[in-house]
C-alpha cells in the first residue's frame, strides 16, 4: 500500500491501542506519521497534570494516586512500528494537555514538513479513571475532571494548533477516535459524555472547516483486542481465542490495525470530504473501503452486538 506516500500524519496518543494500530496501518499505506505521547524509553511516565493536592501540575514529577497507567509500550516503539510497515515514523514526547508542548508541535511539523495532512486525535488515558457501576451522584469529581482534561480538552488543543496548517493548504483530514457510533448510554457517566464529546467535536469542527475544504469525522473501533486487554485475559495475539473461556464475546474483537486501516483508507478516499461531520465504526468502513483487520478477519462489532450483546 502507498495511497498516502508523500502525506504528513500526527496520531495523537499513538503509545498503544488504536492509537498505535491507527500509526502503524497510516505507515502501511506509506505516510510520514509523528507519533506523539508521553511515555518514552527514557520517561514512561510523562510530566504529572494533576498533583495529589489538587492544585496546578508541579514540577517535582509528583502523580495523583490515579493519574497514570503504567504500561511499557513507549512512542519509539511505535515509530519504529510504523517504519517496520513501510512509513517514516517520527517519535515526539509532548503532553497534549499543556498547550504549550503542543503549539511546539506543530510549529516544529510545519518546520520540518511545510504540511499536515492528517490529523487523528486518540489520546485518553480514561480507563484508570473510569468508576464501573458507581452512580453518576457517587463519582469522583477528580477523576472526572483529569477524564475530561485528557480525552476533550486535549483534542480541542491538538485541533486548534494542527488546523491551521490545513486551512492554509485547502486540505486535510482530523479523526476523532469515539467508543460507541450511537447515542445509546455508555455506562458510566463522565465515560459516556466524553466519548460523546468526541463525536460532537467532529460534527462542529466540520461545520466551520467545511469552507477550507478540511474535513473532520468522528471513528469508533470495536471490542479493542489491545494490549491492555491481551494482558487482561492473560493471552497474547497468538491464542487470543483462548480469552473467549472468560469472555465469550472477545471472539468477536478486532486488532487496533483495524481502525487503523479505517483511518488509512479515510484519508485515502479523495471524496472523503462528503463524509464530513459523520461518525463512522471499523467494520462499516471495512464493507465500504474492502480492507480486513490484519489477520485476515473482518469482524463486525456492530452486528455482533445487536444479535448476541444486546
Amino acid at each position: 500500500m502507498s495511497s498516502l506516500r508523500g502525506k504528513v500524519a500526527v496520531v495523537v496518543g499513538a503509545t498503544r491501542g488504536a492509537g498505535r494500530g491507527i500509526a502503524c496501518m497510516l505507515g502501511e499505506a506509506g505516510a510520514t506519521v509523528y507519533c506523539t505521547g508521553r511515555s518514552t524509553r527514557g520517561d514512561r511516565t510523562g510530566r504529572a497534570v494533576q498533583p495529589r493536592d489538587g492544585s496546578a501540575a508541579d514540577d517535582g514529577g509528583t502523580y495523583s494516586p490515579f493519574e497514570l497507567e503504567r504500561r511499557p509500550e513507549t512512542i519509539e516503539e511505535t515509530a519504529e512500528m510504523v517504519a517496520a510497515y513501510g512509513g517514516i515514523g517520527i517519535p515526539v514526547q509532548v503532553d497534549h494537555t499543556v498547550e504549550e508542548q503542543v503549539a511546539a508541535l506543530f510549529d516544529r511539523i510545519r518546520a520540518e514538513q511545510g504540511r499536515l495532512d492528517i490529523l487523528v486525535n486518540d489520546i485518553w488515558g480514561g480507563d484508570a479513571l473510569t468508576e464501573w457501576g458507581t452512580p453518576f451522584w457517587q463519582l469522583s469529581m477528580a477523576k472526572g475532571r483529569l477524564m475530561f482534561e485528557r480525552a476533550v480538552h486535549a483534542h480541542i488543543i491538538a485541533s486548534r494548533y494542527g488546523a491551521p496548517l490545513m486551512v492554509a493548504a485547502r486540505s486535510g483530514l482530523i479523526v476523532e477516535i469515539t467508543d460507541g457510533a450511537t447515542d445509546a448510554y455508555r455506562g458510566n457517566l463522565f465515560y459516556d459524555l466524553a466519548k460523546t464529546c468526541a463525536i460532537r467535536l467532529a460534527r462542529a469542527m466540520a461545520e466551520e472547516l467545511r469552507p477550507h475544504n478540511v474535513t473532520a469525522v468522528a471513528v469508533t473501533p470495536g471490542y479493542l483486542r489491545s494490549e491492555a486487554m491481551l494482558e487482561y485475559f492473560g493471552v497474547t495475539e497468538a491464542n487470543w481465542q483462548e480469552a473467549t473461556k472468560k469472555d465469550p464475546h472477545f471472539i468477536a474483537s478486532e486488532t487496533p490495525f483495524y481502525i487503523g486501516r479505517a483511518v488509512a483508507a479515510l484519508a485515502a478516499d479523495p471524496a472523503v470530504a462528503a463524509k464530513s461531520g459523520g461518525v463512522f465504526s471499523s467494520w462499516g468502513l471495512a464493507r465500504e473501503y474492502g480492507f480486513t483487520d490484519i489477520d485476515g478477519r473482518r469482524p463486525d462489532w456492530g452486528t455482533y452486538f445487536k444479535e448476541h450483546v444486546r
